[in-house]
């Protein structure tokens, strides 16, 4: 079983980073290898479950009362909102499909069991990827001009749709940052701040629960095959429910910290930092750590 310790730790950075700009998967993965971990267990496979549904409560939470205020006061509000999430969020899963497939054919060759969830684990791509996103963030942080801000209440048509495609290019690659990525695209496009944080956030509802789906789904069948000796589903989710609680708590405080950067200016710093764990990432791999 997985120390408490180490539940608390992994939990902590999931909640942080996983609504922060900076890539949650990176950092996860990162911890994983640091601490020894093996993410392919069942005890890590519920735990990451629970991680993400902890965060995804923290998202619902802080953002209720804005969405609630701004967007489901009424249907008039509503229908045009759930038009637009319903539009980015198609556009995601094809864009997700379709690098999804290329690199299973392309580059994988249909080799038998070969998924891209084999890049997963590649540092070289994660530190690459988290470069980008921290490229992206610097540049639209810097380039937005808060004087030029239309005051906007909702993201426009145009906008959701770039939101939902640039969001289809983050799942493949861990280290793009989708938060990172939604918001900054959102901000070049000329989108104000409130409202392409408060959308970016409800993709990330929406796209939670495929995620945990097909994580349970894996540990369910993962369960199933093992030899005898498997902790049972009930051991494996009581540690796990703790794990649930702090990334909760880290996501809630992540929130208001990434709230206060991007409405005081300082959204590139996040961009800055993706930058400088990108360049320790790649130092330490190289040295053989």
């Amino acid at each position: 079983m997985i120390p408490l310790p180490v539940i608390i730790l992994l939990a902590v950075v999931q909640g942080l980073a996983e609504l922060l700009p900076v890539s949650s998967s990176a950092h996860v993965i990162i911890a994983e290898k640091i601490l020894g971990l093996d993410p392919t267990t069942p005890e890590m496979t519920m735990l990451l479950v629970m991680l993400h549904t902890g965060t995804m409560f923290a998202v619902i939470v802080y953002f209720w009362r804005p969405w609630t205020h701004a967007y489901l006061s009424s249907w008039e509000k509503s229908w045009p909102w759930i038009k637009l999430l319903a539009l980015a969020t198609v556009l995601t899963g094809v864009v997700g499909i379709i690098i999804k497939t290329v690199i299973e054919r392309y580059v994988f060759h249909n080799a038998p069991k070969a998924d891209i969830e084999l890049l997963f684990g590649n540092i070289v791509l994660i530190a690459v990827a988290l470069a980008a996103a921290g490229v992206m963030i610097i540049w639209s942080g810097l380039r937005y001009d808060e004087a030029k801000d239309r005051g906007q209440t909702m993201v426009s048509r145009r906008q959701a749709i770039w939101m939902g495609i640039i969001q289809g290019l983050c799942l493949p690659f861990r280290g793009f940052s989708r938060s990172g990525a939604t918001i900054s695209v959102g901000l070049l496009t000329g989108a104000s701040k409130r409202p392409v944080e408060e959308f970016s956030f409800a993709l990330a509802v929406i796209l939670t629960p495929p995620v945990v789906a097909r994580e349970t789904m894996r540990l369910i069948v993962s369960h199933q095959t093992l030899v005898t000796g498997t902790p049972s589903m009930m051991k494996l989710f009581l540690p796990s429910l703790l794990g649930l609680v702090f990334s909760f708590l880290a996501g809630l405080f992540a929130l208001r910290w990434l709230t206060g950067w991007l409405d005081r200016g300082k959204w590139h710093y996040f961009g800055i930092y993706c930058m400088c764990a990108s360049v320790i990432i790649l130092v330490f791999y190289f040295m053989g750590r």
